[in-house]
């Protein structure tokens, strides 16, 4: 499959870059970004041509990955979709949920794949567990006829956490620290997905979120209703020092109590899975979970957190 690589920023250059000129079933045809010169850069490394006209990249490729800011990302991903180019995108599809409910709708008129990369779906050991956990918490014995609705204890998962507190604006060395769409929107919106990507396919639809800001830097706590009956909650910091940063999430309910594990692989690895995932889709027609409307989803329960949240 022909790919485009849209933007020149560390993702880029780190994961979406590496992954593609890596993969045996891509070829990657060229390079744009919003800068001429970083495009010409990353495409010389990457052993392709830069285009300074993003919709002649549309016309040469198949399918195109973008890892630009979310906001510049949405508009891009649906003129792709509307050139017939599948899609590749990155957490969050768009910071507002017309954005991202655009996005899904290109897709969809266009009959083209999407596959968006919330990283644990696609990394090990973590892409795994998320499978054996969805499995263990459907595996509830069936009711007896007339017995009636199931109590949410019955429903296989009943609560779950989900915490991911990065020192990106903590004091960490982290080529992300000057990221202006991350300073701007803060932990919740870029880390704020991945929690969501690991507790809406376990416990199900959010019926409710209620979102509280912390005391320090960017800090937001979240306690998310679901439909099931379930409950669960978060909390998301770039602004904890280096020593207390980590990722820890966790389920419990009849099924027991499971904990993520620590994700192994670099992400230049997980990211060829996700390219495995979106060809396998345009081969089947079979769609992957993490597709436009969940990302959709995702966007509109960060947004209705966002709104309760004083301007920072």
């Amino acid at each position: 499959m022909k790919f485009g690589l849209l933007g020149t920023g560390p993702w880029a250059e780190r994961t979406h870059g590496p992954a593609l000129a890596a993969h045996e079933e891509v070829e990657l045809v060229g390079v744009w970004g919003r800068r001429a010169e970083p495009a010409r850069a990353l495409a010389e490394r990457l052993a392709t041509r830069p285009f300074e006209d993003v919709d002649a990249l549309f016309g040469a490729c198949d399918a195109v990955a973008v890892a630009l800011p979310p906001d510049v990302q949405a508009p891009l991903a649906r003129r792709a979709a509307e050139a017939g180019c599948h899609l590749l995108l990155d957490k969050p599809v768009a910071t507002a949920p017309e954005g991202a409910r655009g996005v899904a709708e290109a897709v969809e008129r266009a009959g083209v794949g999407c596959v968006v990369f919330f990283t644990l779906h696609f990394s090990e050991p973590t892409a795994g567990w998320l499978r054996e956990q969805a499995a263990r918490g459907a595996a509830v014995p069936a009711r007896a006829p007339g017995a009636g609705a199931r109590s949410p204890a019955e429903n296989g998962w009943l609560v779950g956490r989900a915490d991911w507190l990065s020192p990106v604006f903590g004091g960490a060395d982290s080529p992300y620290t000057a990221s202006p769409w991350r300073r701007e929107k803060g932990a919740l919106w870029d880390v704020g997905p991945h929690a969501l990507s690991v507790l809406l396919p376990l416990l199900g639809p959010v019926a409710e979120v209620t979102a509280a800001p912390g005391g320090f830097g960017d800090t937001v706590h979240l306690a998310l209703r679901h439909d099931s009956g379930a409950s669960s909650t978060c909390t998301l910091s770039h602004s904890v020092p280096p020593a207390a940063a980590g990722v820890a999430a966790e389920v419990r309910g009849a099924a027991g109590v499971a904990e993520l594990p620590v994700r192994e692989e670099d992400p230049a690895a997980a990211f060829g899975r996700a390219v495995d995932a979106l060809l396998r889709e345009v081969r089947t027609g079979e769609a992957h979970l993490c597709g436009a409307r969940f990302a959709e989803t995702v966007t509109a329960l960060l947004d209705s957190a966002q709104q309760q949240l004083p301007n920072r």
